[in-house]
């Protein structure tokens, strides 16, 4: 049986339910559920569940349904159009798959008016024909959702705590990411500038644990009076505060370590070429085909994926699909001046973005500049090597 038939089923016992419940005069109770990071890349910054409970009704809602066998969903991700689906399910079943992981429950300290419009708004998104929605992973997710309906539930009542607008997406994801080090440098490579603008409180609480926090100093008005949003605060599901992540990578397997030592083999390559007075012709082309090769996919993300963040992306300018024409040409003769011109541009343009980079408003990986300094140390060795050789159209190569 498939999510989606699943999915499908578990709707319409929600609905059968909100059908009993709305003849049932059994008060209805709201709670956030917070479930902190898990070790797989997609659990990373934790994931939040909406509880609805009236007398023997007790159902939990879950923003975060995708399917991974649905077609084509690694490129629908990757260009943007990932769907995700909500649904509701026995609360018994809340804690499936989260055993490692810390859980904490906060019960909403909201009317009845107010719970009942949360529990209504929830069965009707569930609805087989409103389930499925377009994520976004920092605008519309398994957070952002049940925060909007709490909000609107409210009445524009709710107020948060008062926090400082210090960081940005970037440092958010960094934070939750620091035992993954090839998930942020994946991050920083595919997601541009639209990452790094500050951060208003509420725009921090895609987060869940964010959000759980926020709640948890939060007030509503109830009868002319100010009081917590949270009644009571429960831990259902004990676990370390930083998840049940993966042990830190061995610096020597970090991003940054591994790009270092590639500087280092095409210094070393180099400086061989240089003293053979031969550009080994086999290494341009497989550096620059591999340059190439992830320049389609920042491109791809740039102009044509809908992601947020994707685009501007500065690293479009040292990573990119223009990186095939040394590949090929390094192989032709006859286009040997040409060529020179290429790396001749390609080395001013990267001196120039090493220089200007901390002067953008995009942050970069460290890992990025020893990729960066590498595509120049392969230019100027070309460079070098044929500046002679150019005037006099003395064919050299490996």
């Amino acid at each position: 049986m498939t999510r989606r038939i699943e999915t499908v089923i578990v709707c319409l016992l929600v609905a059968i339910t909100a059908l009993a419940d709305s003849i049932n005069s059994a008060p209805v109770t709201i709670s956030l559920i917070t479930c902190y990071p898990g070790r797989e890349v997609y659990e990373l910054y934790g994931h939040t569940q909406i509880r609805v409970t009236q007398g023997n009704s007790d159902y939990a809602f879950n923003y975060g349904l995708f399917d991974f066998d649905a077609p084509n969903f690694v490129y629908r991700f990757v260009k943007g159009q990932t769907d995700y689906m909500v649904a509701g399910f026995p609360a018994s079943m809340m804690l499936n798959g989260y055993e490692r992981r810390k859980v904490v429950e906060q019960v909403l300290n909201l009317s009845q008016q107010q719970a009942i419009m949360v529990r209504d708004m929830l069965y009707e998104n569930a609805q087989p024909q409103n389930a499925m929605y377009r994520y976004n992973y920092i605008y519309d997710n398994c957070s952002i959702r049940p925060r909007n309906i709490i909000e609107r539930a409210t009445g524009g009542t709710l107020r948060y705590p008062a926090m400082p607008d210090t960081l940005t997406f970037r440092h958010e994801m960094a934070r939750y990411n620091i035992n993954y080090p090839w998930m942020q440098f994946g991050i920083d490579l595919a997601l541009g500038s639209g990452l790094d603008f500050t951060l208003d409180y509420r725009q921090q609480m895609f987060v869940p644990m964010v959000l759980m926090r926020a709640f948890g100093g939060a007030t509503i008005e109830r009868d002319g009076k100010r009081v917590p949003l949270v009644a009571r605060t429960t831990v259902i599901n004990p676990g370390k505060e930083e998840g049940d992540v993966l042990a830190p990578t061995p610096w020597f397997m970090t991003p940054l370590a591994v790009t270092w030592l590639f500087l280092i083999i095409v210094a070393g390559m180099s400086v061989r070429d240089i003293k053979r007075g031969e550009v080994c012709r086999w290494f341009d082309c497989t550096m620059f085909t591999i340059y190439a090769l992830g320049g389609c996919l920042i491109f791809f993300l740039i102009f044509v994926s809908t992601h947020a963040a994707t685009s501007p992306n500065l690293n479009g300018v040292w990573l990119n699909p223009f990186y095939f024409i040394p590949a090929v040409a390094i192989w032709i003769k006859s286009v040997k001046k040409p060529l020179y011109y290429y790396h001749f541009a390609n080395f001013a343009v990267l001196i120039v973005l090493l220089l200007a980079w901390f002067l953008q408003p995009q942050e970069a990986n460290a890992a990025f500049f020893p990729l960066i300094i590498a595509s120049a140390t392969r230019s100027l060795n070309y460079l070098v090597i044929n500046r002679k050789c150019i005037r006099k159209a003395i064919p050299t190569g490996c």
